[in-house]
């Protein structure tokens, strides 16, 4: 069994206040969507979320920490994790309460999200003896939106969402377990992501048919790549079914908000990926797309350290803890894994893991990240089931 880190915390309770047809804060400007206070969102789905994921690592990769806040207006959830990877641990602390009335206050127990300069500068502040921080992210580059990313299983839809990505430096103060680490600009790189709609949260739902009669040739192949180089940035991101059928495909490269170029397209990108012997670990890949008029863009990537998100980051799969359970008020708790633990390491390659990436393009060298998962069939990558591995 994975070790806790510490005993479980719980902050003091809020006492419940019943305001349902009371106007929220956010009701004072004039951001409204539809003909409803900014309490509800317009869809009675139980899985709707709006959430925020960021990143933060040196140029080795030794250090990586990933981080985020979500709220879950039907599940009245707000919750929010840290996870860090150093060597072979990954130290994880996770808050959960009530969601407030109040949506400009990101803020649950000892975390919280401060907005600066919208979409430029932000302040991430966790206050833990396990992980802690006090980070200010400063955008290198503008945000870019990408293609709406809809997902549907026997009809229904499970995914159905919009986000934006950016990638930027930090500067401030990390803490592990009590040792302080300087953060500065020149060093300290990452990217990060808002998205909101609709997604699978919160408690399983019943299976129903699906555990009757499960998919014989399931398969997830996802690939998101975010990376910034001096002159640009790029983020590339494509999803295929199990017969490499793709249903989500990006290709951007972003250029300085001083030029006043908007975002170039480049294509439909491809993708060979160089994975570990005996497994489904990537070790690199070589990405290839296309200028208008044909000129070829190729990076090269490198994999350098890694998180896998299920494991304490409480995304799909983790057994500990996900995103919109309701653990009761004030719920934090803290948690170290041994990734070399044979209960956990079973688990990472039926995960999206995120790897630091070193990455060359025309020359320059960049640095970002190289999000992957493939589990079950893949047949362009040659693995057949879910037993399958590279050769």
């Amino acid at each position: 069994m994975p070790a806790l880190a510490g005993d479980r915390t719980r902050l003091p309770a809020r006492p419940a206040k019943e305001t349902a047809l009371m106007p929220v804060p956010l009701d004072e400007y004039p951001v409204h969507q539809v003909p409803l206070s900014m309490r509800h969102v317009a869809t009675s789905d139980r899985n709707a979320y709006d959430r925020c994921y960021l990143n933060a690592h040196d140029r080795t990769g030794e250090i990586f920490l990933v981080t985020g806040l979500g709220v879950y207006p039907n599940l009245g959830v707000i919750d929010a994790y840290a996870t860090v990877r150093r060597g072979d641990r990954q130290l994880s602390v996770r808050m959960s309460d009530a969601l407030s009335d109040d949506r400009t206050l990101q803020q649950v127990g000892p975390y919280r999200i401060e907005v600066i300069e919208p979409l430029q500068r932000l302040r991430v502040v966790l206050d833990h003896d396990t992980v802690g921080f006090d980070l200010t992210w400063t955008g290198s580059f503008p945000v870019i939106d990408e293609p709406a990313h809809v997902m549907r299983s026997a009809g229904r839809v499970i995914l159905d969402a919009q986000r934006y990505a950016q990638v930027g430096t930090w500067s401030g103060t990390l803490r592990i377990e009590g040792e302080e680490i300087a953060v500065t600009e020149d060093r300290w790189l990452g990217t990060r992501d808002r998205s909101w709609g609709i997604r699978p949260v919160g408690e399983a739902e019943p299976a129903g048919r699906a555990a009757a009669e499960p998919a014989e040739d399931f398969g997830f192949w996802w690939v998101y790549a975010p990376l910034r180089f001096e002159d640009y940035a790029l983020v590339i991101i494509a999803q295929e079914l199990s017969d490499g059928t793709r249903i989500l495909n990006e290709a951007s490269r972003i250029w300085p908000a001083s030029s006043g170029r908007p975002p170039e397209q480049l294509g439909w990108p491809e993708f060979e990926i160089r994975y570990r012997s005996g497994t489904r670990h990537p070790v690199g890949a070589t990405l290839h797309m296309t200028e208008r008029g044909g000129k070829p863009v190729t990076v090269e990537i490198d994999t350098l350290g890694f998180v896998a998100l299920n494991c304490g980051a409480g995304y799909g799969g983790d057994p500990d803890w996900g995103h919109g359970q309701w653990r009761g008020r004030g719920w934090v708790e803290p948690l170290v894994l041994d990734m070399n633990d044979p209960a956990v390491a079973g688990r990472v390659p039926f995960s999206v893991v995120d790897h630091v990436a070193r990455a060359v393009c025309d020359g320059a060298e960049g640095f970002g990240m190289f999000e992957h998962g493939t589990f079950g069939r893949h047949t362009p990558s040659g693995f057949a089931d879910f037993a399958s591995v590279a050769p």
